[in-house]
């Protein structure tokens, strides 16, 4: 591997944890971690999905998920729903909505400082290229 592929390896996970840290930092003024926000995420963008495609979505395995959903659960922030078959379906509660806005307002600010030095174009390309990167 040339140095240069390292290097933008780095890069891109040096970014992304310095998005993880002001996440997780200013997510605890609403409760909330990364973890636990991103979710509410999942489970605000998917309500009817199951706990393994919410594990897919959020880059965990099955059993980590399945243990955060129970915490999210008791905090009365999701609410877990028999679907068709074994199924288990989750879904926001009023109080899980709020923390995801809340979160998505924190979210948004941070990205936003984040990529202020790119222009319009600039931030497609880029999500173009981490795109066909990560297989999408």
């Amino acid at each position: 591997m040339s140095t240069e592929l390292r290097e933008l390896g780095r890069a891109i996970k040096q970014a992304q944890w310095r998005h993880h840290r002001a996440l997780d930092r200013a997510l605890t003024d609403i409760g909330s971690t990364i973890v636990q926000w991103d979710a509410l995420r999942a489970i605000g963008e998917h309500p009817d999905a199951s706990a393994h495609d919410l594990a897919l979505t959020t880059f965990q395995s099955d059993q980590a998920f399945g243990t955060l959903a129970k915490r999210l659960l008791e905090r009365q922030l999701i609410e877990r729903v028999p679907g068709r078959g074994r199924r288990i379906e989750h879904h926001l509660t009023d109080t899980g909505r709020d923390i995801l806005r809340q979160g998505e307002a924190i979210a948004s600010a941070i990205f936003e400082k984040s990529f202020a030095g790119l222009d319009e174009s600039q931030r497609a390309t880029l999500a173009s290229l981490l795109a066909r990167v990560g297989g999408n």
